[in-house]
């Protein structure tokens, strides 16, 4: 893999996206501390200019920023930190009137569904930055990986959203390698990825294999271990509808009818 020659396409691909929408277009990501976010705002800085870069971080409560600030001091972009504590709370409050009226969920739970909870927080991030993105003039940034999205690892309409992707056609591996070629501080390239929630584990643990194994079966088509290749196939199959543009039925009324 020639990672330069990777890092300087993508930069070149950011720069002529933004292209028809004029110099003062800027690029806005959530910034959560990752690799991902990381590696995608050091690539719109090199193709935009830091000053076209907004950085946002968006803890609930108290929950720490992981090095947002001092990411975007690095790399030179504007730094927002707004706090969606109280939001996520009035919306968790919001699901007592489900179970009112409907009862408990397929989970056991009442209320709004265990897992829905859990995609609160990163549908309220990507309002945040959408927000944000009307009001300077920019576009949202989806910082999700190849990887990440070949399995449905990803909130649809929270981190999945974006109307520009520049890691969405780049494995695990290659983020990383791209990180490496931009000269960014091994503690937040080579950070343990994880969903940044409260007492979460890291992905792979989650997941239940590596994003090595992950990577060359996309990219090679290989996996010795059947029960992880069938459990990759199972995930992209039923998460197929995240990446998928809306379905719109294909059809042409009859002007007759009409």
């Amino acid at each position: 893999m020639d990672a330069v020659r990777l890092k300087e396409d993508c930069i070149r691909w950011i720069a002529d996206w933004f292209a028809p929408f004029g110099p003062s277009a800027c690029a806005v990501l959530g910034m959560s501390g990752g690799k991902d976010s990381t590696v995608a705002a050091a690539l719109c800085a090199q193709a935009l200019g830091p000053s076209r870069v907004v950085g946002v971080a968006m803890p609930s409560g108290t929950q720490p920023i992981n090095d947002a600030d001092e990411i975007c001091a690095h790399l030179g972009i504007r730094y927002l930190c707004l706090n969606i504590g109280e939001t996520e709370a009035a919306l968790r409050r919001l699901g007592a009137a489900l179970s009112s009226e409907d009862g408990a969920n397929v989970d056991g739970s009442e209320g709004f569904s265990k897992q829905s909870i859990l995609n609160i927080p990163p549908r309220i991030r990507m309002t945040v930055l959408y927000a944000v993105a009307q009001s300077v003039g920019g576009f949202v940034a989806n910082t999700c990986n190849l990887s990440e999205d070949y399995i449905g690892y990803a909130t649809l309409y929270g981190d999945a959203a974006g109307s520009f992707s520049p890691l969405g056609h780049l494995c695990v591996r290659e983020v990383l390698a791209i990180g490496r070629a931009l000269g960014l501080p091994e503690k937040w390239v080579g950070k343990t990825p994880d969903d940044g929630l409260p007492g979460s584990m890291p992905d792979e643990a989650k997941i239940g294999f590596t994003y090595a194994t992950l990577d060359r079966y996309i990219r090679e088509g290989v996996c010795e271990d059947e029960a992880i290749r069938a459990k990759i196939d199972r995930m992209h199959r039923a998460n197929l509808f995240k990446t998928e543009i809306l379905h719109i039925p294909a059809f042409e009324p009859d002007p007759s009818l009409l």
